[in-house]
């Protein structure tokens, strides 16, 4: 296992009483599954560690992002037809880096992929029932939908509020996080046993692509819309469709993450959706390996919250 190096700032709490000042600090740590998928510069930005999934590909073995690309899976399965498959972090993982941090006095909140769509929540939960003052997070949710709440955790963290406070806040906001994916193909859903081969076969047979909403209750995915038409076409519809209800969307921020090939298709969308006027920051995230394992290449996702 190998743990993201990182620094961390001390949160100071300032509390005003009658005429002074009492500052205590609470020192804090946020970290995050790899599948979170906010991209280097927030990443850099909120200084969050990650706990790296395991990639499994052609006899061996990669750590989401670090090892291993996007990119890099989709030429080998291009080249050997050899489809990925991933591997959670363990709880011998989670405890042994968690305990540096606990060790050291710091208290850790961590946000995990979907308990329906893996065991790395379980695994964290296992780990911190050992330690003092860990705190897991199920995102019910996967890629940027995780990185909503991550972004937010780090500005609670920011504002000196506590682990379990934070813990109780993110929960809070989860059932806000509005997660779909459009997928080019089902190949890569049904090799990891998501989706049947029929239903892969008659997919490409139609031009089918599938709309893949993430229920925030459960953390389950299920399929929505099926579009029709080429990708181009259908990607400028499945944003107009999403943000046709403007009044109910938080304009905070919108991920565009994706494993698009075309440069021009990505900005097409991002030009699209900018004219709509509607979020102040628009990031453009790559998704990575473990989300790109089961979607495959030309996924495009409009990741937002509601308010």
């Amino acid at each position: 296992m190998v743990l993201d190096s990182f620094t961390c700032n001390r949160k100071f709490l300032i509390i005003y009483r009658s005429d002074f000042y009492i500052m205590s600090a609470k020192k804090v740590i946020l970290s995050a599954d790899s599948s979170c998928d906010i991209g280097p510069e927030l990443k850099e930005k909120y200084d969050i560690p990650y706990f790296r999934f395991h990639i499994l590909m052609d006899g061996g073995s990669y750590l989401d992002g670090l090892d291993l690309s996007s990119n890099d899976i989709f030429s080998t399965y291009r080249e050997k037809k050899c489809l990925p498959k991933t591997s959670a972090i363990n709880v011998n993982e989670y405890y042994e880096e968690l305990k540096k941090w606990t060790d050291q006095g710091f208290e850790v909140v961590h946000i995990n992929l979907s308990s329906a769509i893996s065991c790395a929540y379980q695994n964290c939960c296992a780990a911190a029932a050992e330690l003092p003052g860990v705190y897991p997070i199920d995102s019910r949710n996967l890629s940027t939908g995780m990185g909503h709440l991550v972004i937010e955790a780090a500005k609670m963290a920011e504002q000196g509020m506590s682990a379990e406070q934070i813990q109780a806040e993110v929960r809070n906001l989860i059932g806000k996080v509005q997660t779909n994916f459009i997928l080019d193909t089902l190949e890569f859903l049904c090799a990891g046993g998501r989706c049947s081969m029929l239903s892969a076969l008659g997919a490409n047979i139609l031009k089918l692509k599938p709309c893949i909403e993430v229920d925030n209750t459960s953390g389950t995915m299920s399929v929505g819309k099926k579009y029709r038409g080429s990708l181009e076409k259908v990607a400028i519809q499945y944003a107009k469709e999403r943000f046709a209800d403007v009044d109910s969307i938080n304009p905070e921020r919108l991920f565009i993450t994706h494993t698009l090939q075309s440069r021009e298709l990505l900005e097409s969308v991002y030009q699209y959706i900018r004219e709509m006027n509607i979020f102040k920051e628009i990031y453009i995230t790559d998704a990575g390996c473990t989300i790109s394992s089961h979607c495959g290449p030309n996924t495009l996702g409009l990741v937002y919250m509601k308010k």
